[in-house]
């Protein structure tokens, strides 16, 4: 097992999808696994959990939603065949988040 997939359980997944976010420098990064919701799920039957992720970043500032998705999705890679069968993004600027409160949702 490489470093990259090490560990099965789903905290060692939020520590990976955070620790390949931090290309992104993140201002706040907030990682909900709702997994145990979709017990029974095809998806999670084959291992991939369910997540909600809320990423504030200046990195995000001039780009379209599609766009921060985009460099969210090409961060996390092979993850998102893996071991992520599901992900709601929140991506936002730090200005985006002074003018909403945000939280995952």
């Amino acid at each position: 097992m490489t470093a990259k997939h090490a560990g099965s359980t789903a905290c060692n997944v939020e520590t990976i999808i955070r620790q390949r976010l931090a290309v992104l420098d993140p201002i706040r990064l907030e990682v909900i696994d709702d997994s145990a919701r979709h017990a029974g799920h095809a998806g999670a039957k084959s291992g991939g959990g369910h997540y909600r992720l809320l990423i504030v970043a200046a990195t995000f500032a001039g780009q379209a939603r599609l766009a921060r998705h985009r460099l969210i999705h090409a961060a996390l890679g092979d993850l998102l065949q893996t071991r992520i069968h599901a992900l709601s993004i929140q991506a936002l600027t730090a200005a985006e988040v002074a003018s909403t409160a945000a939280t995952v949702s």
